[in-house]
């Protein structure tokens, strides 16, 4: 049974947040381990379900892993993998798991991986994966919901993907970490989350520039001259971005540490012409803050630098009580206004038009009993709660432990009415633990 969060709207968030490792960044460092015989150690790695998937996926190919969960840190030693296959029941859970297929054509030259999974927000073929690692030189066959991949040697190529898909420049990136000679991705993906792959995977020893701009150049080296390494992640900006829409949301005024301002530089210039203030505490500390109802804005969302997709809906959220009407696009996923029928239910007042939005703003929000579709709408709804007169229930809080690490905790901090349950009126976590080592727990 999926946990649930009861709200009690109205209050006015105020204190200090830390924000944790970023999710898209850790889930595919972690994939890049089995690349290197011996152990490596990752710094700043949320306590997530995604996190606890992937390491699922680690031990299940015979790395060996210790997540501590106190220190934020997790060990891997790759030195024996023992399969090559990444399981449906894992990789089906969770779309960043199809990353491994790169990982292991760069280490084992061959791949057995379940086609991904995740969140249902729309469609994400793999063709841009496929037709690349096939340029690169592997075999490709799909049978049963399965990519089966080999090859007895990865030659460096240039490819160009239709899209700057960051999974698909990801999983490149990976495979031609060991491929013989030069291999150059056009049109990639150029988020900070494909910045920290890049400089981990240089950590290890790998060879890569370009990365965060739309040409990435992996000059292939051979598989003993990598070495294990020890690094510490990026802070999330979609968490960052979070817990500044929820204090805006509220009016309130909140310090977030951990921060790196200039990853969400679009998204900071779109709630400072809504109204809000945000200043620069310190290089990675800033203060968010909001006095007045919000006023109502366009945007359409874009790869990065552009407005992410990932805040969409909780910016939605902030139009339906701001002052005018807004218009979004969202141009990237087909499904990613799944929660809209939820905010209407707590009195929104939202026109959808295919992949468009027009939010009319009210004068408030009322609680109701809503459910997380995906991840990011999911969190939508716990702001839209914040917001809200009354009491809201957020069901199927699954989808929203897959990214936000103690959410609930961090919301009650800044002085939020907040509480975990199921129905059976228990307020734990239920984070599954089995499969690999922890710590601290």
């Amino acid at each position: 049974m999926s946990d649930k969060f009861r709200i009690h709207g109205g209050e006015t968030l105020r204190g200090e947040v830390s924000i944790g490792g970023a999710k898209n960044a850790v889930l595919k460092i972690l994939a890049a381990t089995i690349l290197v015989k011996g152990i490596t150690k990752i710094h700043n790695v949320p306590n997530l379900t995604d996190v606890d998937i992937m390491l699922h996926v680690l031990s299940d190919l015979g790395a060996k892993c210790v997540y501590d969960k106190v220190y934020k840190s997790v060990v891997v030693d790759a030195t024996n993998i023992t399969s090559i296959t990444a399981k449906y029941e894992l990789v089906s859970k969770m779309r960043a798991s199809f990353i491994i297929l790169g990982a292991l054509m760069s280490r084992c030259k061959e791949a057995i991986v379940a086609l991904p999974g995740g969140c249902a927000i729309g469609e994400r073929r793999v063709d841009f994966h496929i037709r690349g690692l096939e340029t690169l030189g592997a075999k490709i066959k799909i049978e049963n919901g399965y990519v089966h991949a080999k090859t007895s040697k990865l030659h460096g190529s240039d490819l160009y993907l239709d899209i700057p898909s960051v999974g698909a420049t990801e999983n490149l990136m990976l495979a031609s970490v060991t491929a013989e000679g030069s291999t150059r991705i056009q049109n990639a993906a150029r988020e900070p989350e494909i910045i920290d792959l890049a400089n981990f995977l240089n950590a290890l020893g790998a060879d890569i520039t370009g990365a965060g701009t739309s040409e990435i150049v992996i000059n292939g080296v051979k598989q003993e001259s990598l070495h294990p390494a020890e690094y510490t992640t990026i802070p999330d900006r979609i968490e960052a971005g979070t817990y500044m829409a929820a204090v805006v949301a509220t009016r309130g005024k909140a310090i977030l540490k951990n921060v790196y301002p200039a990853h969400l530089t679009f998204f900071n210039d779109k709630l400072i012409q809504m109204g809000a203030s945000i200043k620069l505490v310190e290089p990675t500390t800033i203060e968010v803050s909001c006095r007045n109802r919000l006023n109502s804005i366009n945007f359409v969302t874009q790869p990065y630098p552009g407005f992410p997709t990932d805040l969409q809906a909780i910016a939605m959220t902030l139009l339906t009580t701001s002052n005018g009407v807004g218009i979004i696009t969202e141009s990237l996923y087909e499904n990613r206004f799944m929660q809209v029928p939820d905010l209407r239910r707590m009195g929104a007042d939202i026109h959808q038009d295919r992949n468009h939005a027009i939010v009319k703003g009210v004068k408030n929000l009322t609680g109701a009993t809503v459910a997380a579709s995906d991840l990011r709408a999911g969190a939508a709804l716990v702001i839209a709660g914040l917001m809200a007169d009354g009491e809201t229930i957020v069901e199927k809080l699954h989808h929203v432990d897959r990214g936000y690490e103690e959410f609930e905790t961090k919301l009650k901090n800044l002085g939020a009415k907040i509480l975990r349950f199921n129905d059976d009126e228990t307020a734990e976590n239920k984070i599954a633990g089995s499969g690999y080592n922890t710590r601290g727990i």
